[in-house]
Order: structure tokens, then sequence, then C-alpha cells
């Protein structure tokens, strides 16, 4: 008998937290979470209770990011929040194009319904802007980095009536670090491991009364597990902020990042010379008040990229005579404000602007002229409102609409709705139903053979029950929510007389529950676990029937040591396509254990070790993943 399915089984008849507070590891009793009063912003644009929240929020802090030691953000939300899955092709890097892995799904939206197109059902943002190319529409996974990142909140179910297009699946935010304390700190960070991967951050903090900056550089890279599967990247990051009076503050940011992967291909059909070179850049200006009745903000960002691709040939074959390039861009202006009416009210204000676009040309190497496939620019522009109304201490009433319109596609109305009941202060009831949307890309309307411009926005509704219970003052916490999320008009590409288009005719009907729980057993033990279960009426890739993840941690003096187990099963890495191909499922399991030695105020030792049961799985079809690999270091911190 198996027993995975029946211990993730148990574990949902247990109910388990639906959302845990920020920064769940144990460190130290200063810094051990506080589940009462825990603050979020990304679920209602301002700073509020988790509690007040119609929909479930999971948040994951900067100690738990730091004790996890690695580069990107991915592999850790894949473990800690769950109905979450990113896919992976390695031990470090995402890439993009054919052969690429981070693709991130949530509860079954955001990985494509169709092979090798990806989609954007799912929102990435840093600081509340968005993050996505302004051809493909999709997010860039290697652009998701721990090292800029002071914590991730992760709205799971739709956010398209705060956030738009692309939040039709759920949010993750990435909230970048601030200097807290006055002074000047300095972090170093080098690991060495497997495949001759290393990994380096510096990074350093100041504060000076009014004034704060962070500024932070990365190189990593390895040979890969694969021949001709080499990967590099290097990275800035910089924020500076000032407090222009006591409810006024101004902050400024850019994020730069390249990166340079190959893909080897398949194992059943190999390739040679598939390069990809990559420059992303994100920078933003924001001023922003908060007084003890109104808060708010209006922010400017812009968003870029170069590409250049060579797609490889296969052995035998000739090398391509040309290479894929593009330039994109995405420019926008945010504006919220937030105001306490009267007496346990909240009404929200917003207004978003975005101007995407870029081109796209195949450049011949003999100095031919270019081959354009798409040189487009569009807009769209969007107001909101949001209403809160706390009844007493017990019940929040909330209810939301969107009105987005599209330069091509059009206008969207997108209403939502929920409860959030407090039988106690240790207990919470929530239901929520919201629409979420996805407006096609200009990649899907304007490029490569199945475009179509007369494609429509796809959309879906979802609705969720989530009770969760806090008991011992707050050192058990557990819970469980269940969903129903009913889908149409999705993108595919289908034959239309005999040759491939996208056309709105696919489906999606989803199913599922998710559960979580965390034990603070003593100062120096934790215990935590999260399980999801999703039924997919239409199966979809890159998204796991069962996933349950169950760790422990311990931090004693200059010790701090974290383990975790975590079971993927039916995980589809092959669909059919209208009747051809095959579905292919993948069930593994994997051990990590991650470790940590003071050995003074400056040095700290660490390791990681990922796949420890030396697992064969594979996540993209045709793909391997490493077997065990092992990386080891020194922080320093002066």
């Amino acid at each position: 008998m198996n027993k995975i399915p029946l211990l993730a089984a148990l574990l949902l008849a247990f109910p388990v937290r639906a959302s845990l507070p920020a920064d769940t590891h144990t460190v130290t009793e200063e810094e051990r979470p506080r589940p009462i009063d825990s603050v979020v912003v990304t679920g209602a644009r301002y700073r509020t209770d988790v509690r007040h929240l119609p929909m479930t929020v999971s948040t994951v802090g900067r100690g738990r990011i730091e004790q996890s030691h690695e580069p990107s953000l991915l592999p850790l939300l894949t473990e800690q929040v769950p109905g979450l899955f990113a896919t992976g092709r390695g031990i470090m890097g995402y890439s993009v194009s054919t052969g690429a892995a981070g693709q991130m799904s949530l509860r079954g939206i955001g990985g494509a319904p169709q092979a090798g197109l990806p989609t954007t059902g799912l929102m990435v943002l840093i600081d509340g802007h968005p993050q996505y190319m302004g051809l493909m529409g999709h997010p860039i996974a290697d652009a998701c980095q721990s090292m800029l990142t002071e914590r991730v909140e992760v709205l799971r179910g739709p956010a398209s009536v705060l956030y738009g297009s692309n939040a039709m699946g759920g949010v993750i935010n990435i909230v970048t670090r601030k200097s807290k304390d006055d002074g000047v700190r300095t972090g170093v960070h080098i690991g060495y491991g497997s495949y001759n991967t290393l990994q380096t951050e510096a990074t350093n903090r100041i504060k000076l009364k009014r004034f704060s900056s962070v500024v932070t550089g990365s190189y990593n890279r390895t040979d890969g597990h694969r021949p001709r599967m080499g990967f590099e990247q290097y990275g800035g990051y910089a924020k500076a902020g000032y407090e222009i009076a006591s409810a006024w503050n101004i902050e400024a940011d850019i994020n730069l990042t390249r990166f340079n992967a190959s893909n080897p291909g398949s194992v059943a059909a190999p390739v040679l010379d598939n390069d990809s070179h990559i420059t992303r850049g994100m920078t933003s200006l924001a001023l922003r008040n908060e007084y003890e009745r109104t808060s708010g903000a209006l922010s400017f960002f812009c968003n870029w990229g170069r590409h250049k691709i060579d797609d490889g040939y296969s052995p035998g074959s000739e090398p391509l005579d040309y290479r894929f390039h593009s330039r994109d861009e995405m420019l926008g202006i945010s504006w919220y404000q937030s105001a306490r009416l009267f007496e346990g009210n909240r009404l929200t204000l917003g207004f978003d602007w975005f101007r995407f676009g870029g081109r796209a040309w195949n450049q011949p190497l003999d100095g031919s002229p270019r081959s354009m496939l798409a040189d487009k620019t569009l807009h769209e522009v969007a107001a909101y409102v949001d209403f809160r109304q706390t009844i007493g201490s017990w019940l929040t009433l909330d209810a939301g609409l969107r009105i987005d319109h599209h330069s091509h596609v059009g206008t969207e109305w997108v209403p939502q709705a929920g409860i959030s009941f407090l039988p106690s202060n240790s207990a919470e009831i929530k239901l929520s139903a919201s629409k979420g949307f996805r407006y096609p890309t200009i990649r899907e309307m304007y490029m490569f053979p199945p475009q179509n411009p007369d494609l429509k926005p796809e959309r879906l509704w979802s609705y969720e029950i989530a009770w969760s219970q806090r008991v011992l003052d707050g050192r058990i916490s557990f819970g469980v929510n269940v969903f129903y999320i009913d889908g149409e008009n999705l993108i595919m590409r289908v034959p239309v007389d005999g040759r491939p288009k996208n056309i709105n005719t696919g489906k999606i009907e989803n199913a599922g529950a998710e559960a979580q729980f965390a034990w603070r057993i003593s100062p120096a033990w934790s215990l935590d676990a999260n399980y999801s279960y999703l039924h997919m009426a239409y199966p979809v890739l890159a998204s796991p029937e069962h996933k349950l993840h169950v760790g422990a941690a311990f931090a004693r003096g200059r010790w701090n040591v974290s383990t975790g187990v975590q079971y993927v099963g039916g995980l589809y890495t092959e669909v059919k396509v209208n009747g051809r191909g095959r579905s292919t499922q993948e069930n593994f399991v994997l051990w990590n254990l991650r470790g940590s030695f003071r050995v003074c105020k400056v040095v700290e030792l660490f390791v990681r070790g990922e796949n420890l049961l030396a697992q064969r799985y594979e996540i993209n079809a045709g793909y391997p993943m490493p077997k065990a690999t092992v990386l080891g270091g020194v922080n320093l911190h002066f």
C-alpha cells in the first residue's frame, strides 16, 4: 500500500492553518512569529490584519528565506505554500523559450493549458508592481531572487479586482528589503557545491535617521548535471528611501539581472547550441503616505528586457543561420488611497495605467535585413473600488469592483465579495467569491503561426471556504480551506483548416483542499506541515494532484538546522492536446536538509543538501532532475 497518499489524507482530516504568519522558522524568541495581528499588504494594498481579509494569504519571511540558502525563491515557495508549484530542470536556473522551467501554477491556474505555450494566470509583483515580459506576457522565473526579498506574500485565489489581468489564479508579491535599525550592516554569502555550482551575494544596508538604503549584488553559476546545461547569472539591486515627514516617504529602486543559459534538449531529442542570453531590468519610484485614518501611494514603474536566443539544431542537421532577438518594456502608473470614513469602515479607490509591448525579429547571421516577427504596443487602463466594513470585533464584510479596459480587446468588469468571521480571538472562518481574468498576450494575438488578433479574455470564478484555529497561546496553529474554480475561454492551440490557431475554446474546472499546520514545541524545536489536493476535470501541466511537505527545525545557541520531506503525486509533465499526444504523470519524494553553525559574531558556516534520497524523477518531460546534491559555504556579517 502506498503510505504517502494515506499520510496526506490523514493530514487533511486533521485541519491545519490556511495561512501562516511571516517567518515561521524557529530562531530566537524575539524572532518568533506572532499569529495574532499578522500584517500583510497584498490582499488590500494597505497594511491590514490578515484575519480580516476574506481571501487566503500565505507569507514567507526573511528568516526562512535566509535559512534556505537558495538564490531563487521558487524552491522555497513550492515547499511552503499549499497549492503552489514551480517547475525545475536542474540544480540552478530556469531560462526561457524551449526547454525552460520556472513555470508557476497555483491551484492549477498558471500552468500551460497546452504544451509549449506559457500562460500568465499567476501574477508576480515586486512591491506591488507587475513583473512580466511585454511581448510574451509571462513572468521571468530567474528574476524571482532571494537577494532583494524581505518577505513573500502569496494570495491564493483570484486577485483581479486589485491587480487586473494575469492575477486570475493568484498573486506572488515580493516585498523588497528595508533597513530597520540605525547603522550600517554588510553581509557576504559564498557557497560552492555539486556540478561546480557557485553562488555568491553581497549586501549593504544603511539607515541614518530619515534615510535608508539597500544595495546587493550576486553572481551564480553551474555546469549543470547534464552536458551543455550550464547556467550563469549576475545581477544587482539598489533601493533608497527618505522620510519626508512623519506620514510621508519616498522610495526609488532599480533591479538588473543578466543570465546565460544552455538547453541540451530532452533525452530523446537532444539539441546543440540552444543558448539564451537574457537581460531584465526594473525600476520604480513611489511616494507613500500613512496617516491614522488614511494611507495610499502614487508610483511609477518600468520593466524592460533584451533577449537573444539561438534555438539550436538537432545532431546531424545544419546550425541555424539566424538568431531570435527581442526588446520589450512595460511602463505603469499606479495610484490608490484608502480611508476609514467611520468606525469599522475602510474604503479603497485605485487607478492603474499600463503600456506594454516591444519588438521581436529574426536576425540573419550573413548581415541580411532582419525578419520582423512583431512590433506592437498596447495599453491598459483601470479603476477599482474596494469596500470593507467590520461589525463589532467578529465580522468583516468585503466587496470590490474593477473596470478594466484593454486598447485592443475591450472592457472587462471584475467583481468580488467575501466575509471574514471571527468567532473568537483564536479562530477564523472565511468565505469568498471572486472573478479572475486574463487578457490575451501580444504573442498569442500577433506572433508566430497560431496567432489570432480576435482572441477574447480568459475568465473564471473561484469560490472558497476557509477555517483556521490557534491553541496553546498560539503555539499550535492549524486550518483547512476548500475551493472550486470554474473557467472558460481559455486560449488553446487547435487546428483550423489544417493549420494551428489560437482559439478561446478551453475550459478549466478545478476543485481541491489545502491544509497547513505549525507547532512551536519548545524554544528550540518547531514542526510545520502543509498539504494540497487538486482535482482537475481538464489536466493542466505543472499542477500536481497531491503535494505534501513536512518539516522540522531546531535552533539553539550557535546551531540552526531544518529538514523537510516533500511528496509530489500526480504531477502532469505531459498532457493530451485535442486528443493528440499523451498524458504523463510523475510521483516522487524529496528529502532536503539545511544547517548552519555560527563560529563567531562575524562568521557562519552553512550546508544545504537536496534530494538526499537520490530520487530519479522529471518535472519537465524528458529532462531528468539531478540526484543528490550538496552545497556548502560561509556567511559573513559585519
